[in-house]
């Protein structure tokens, strides 16, 4: 069974850095394309940043620059540097895996960005 756990959420002032990591158990990691999602209160879910098993990676335009999207294969794990936060990154960021046309979810992790 493939299992997600997120971690690295909190409270951070705007402006300010939080990192988010995701660690897999389970499965084959290396062929999954992994993502970073966020829903905000009121808001549907989008996408934040993917990174596929090869390596490349996209991002949100609101987020291009400002956050990093790595991973790293004999950890099993993903991680997403972000920076510059600012209020309107407020959302529950949930880690997703996708491969063989079936995908997994975390539980999610609360990043909320307020002075």
């Amino acid at each position: 069974q493939v299992q997600l756990v997120e971690s690295g959420g909190g409270l951070v002032q705007p402006g300010g850095s939080l990192r988010l990591s995701c660690a897999v158990s389970g499965g084959f990691f290396s062929a999954y394309a992994m993502g970073w999602y966020r829903q905000a209160p009121g808001k549907q879910r989008e996408l934040v940043a993917r990174i596929s098993s090869t390596g490349n990676r996209n991002y949100d335009d609101s987020v291009q620059g400002r956050f990093t999207i790595s991973r790293d294969n004999a950890k099993k794990s993903v991680s997403l540097q972000m920076n510059s936060l600012k209020p309107e990154d407020t959302a529950v960021y949930s880690c997703n895996a996708r491969a063989f046309g079936t995908e997994y979810w975390g539980q999610g992790t609360q990043v909320t960005v307020s002075s």
